[in-house]
């Protein structure tokens, strides 16, 4: 059975501690793409970023956030076994590399790599899967020895109508933020230096 605190909460970082930032990088030229860290056992925040490509184009959402991790003092860090792992974006092969060797057993993300192509006009994500990997879209194991990733739409889509419901709507809301950053982005790109933008 789902957990839809959980949710609530993932959705909660994503609103309120995620999208800011993301919100701020898009004006300076990043992809709107961001990530968190939570603690397991009381899902407290340990760390948000984003997309931060304008300063180098491996620091994708995921890789940012990471990077900024391992410069927190250690003390300040959780075992990354005892941590949640938020996406914005289902991640890309970069991404889901660095997640596996950093030590995540889990991820959740609230956007598909197809939403990357399709609502966001970013279409690198599934190219290089199949251009690189020879992959399939979703062409990954989403359950392996290392890691279990979970879509949030899909959790949200099995639950009672009521909560299903209530959580589409506000997938919604986030969901069209995420389109008024893209068209920020997407207006801008030509005048950044990503590489892929």
């Amino acid at each position: 059975m789902t957990d839809i605190s959980l949710i609530d909460r993932l959705l909660d970082v994503i609103e309120h501690d995620i999208v800011p930032k993301t919100a701020e990088g898009v004006t300076y030229g990043n992809k709107l793409f961001g990530a968190a860290i939570l603690r397991k056992d009381d899902r407290s925040l340990v760390l948000a970023e984003t997309n931060n490509e304008m300063e180098n184009p491996l620091w994708h959402g995921e890789v940012h956030c990471l990077k900024r991790f391992y410069e927190m003092p250690r003390a300040e860090r959780v075992d990354t076994k005892d941590a949640i792992f938020i996406a914005t974006h289902e991640p890309c092969s970069l991404c889901l590399s660095a997640i596996t060797w950093t030590g995540f057993d889990n991820f959740y993300y609230l956007f598909s790599h197809e939403d990357s192509r399709d609502s966001f006009a970013i279409p690198h994500d599934l190219k290089i899967l199949k251009e690189v990997f020879t992959l399939d879209p979703g062409g990954y194991n989403a359950e392996n020895a290392y890691w279990k990733s979970f879509s949030i739409r899909r959790l949200v889509r099995a639950l009672p109508e009521a909560e299903r419901r209530r959580l589409e709507t506000r997938i919604g809301a986030i969901s069209a933020r995420y389109d008024e950053l893209s068209n920020i982005y997407q207006a801008n790109k030509d005048d950044n230096d990503i590489p892929l933008n």
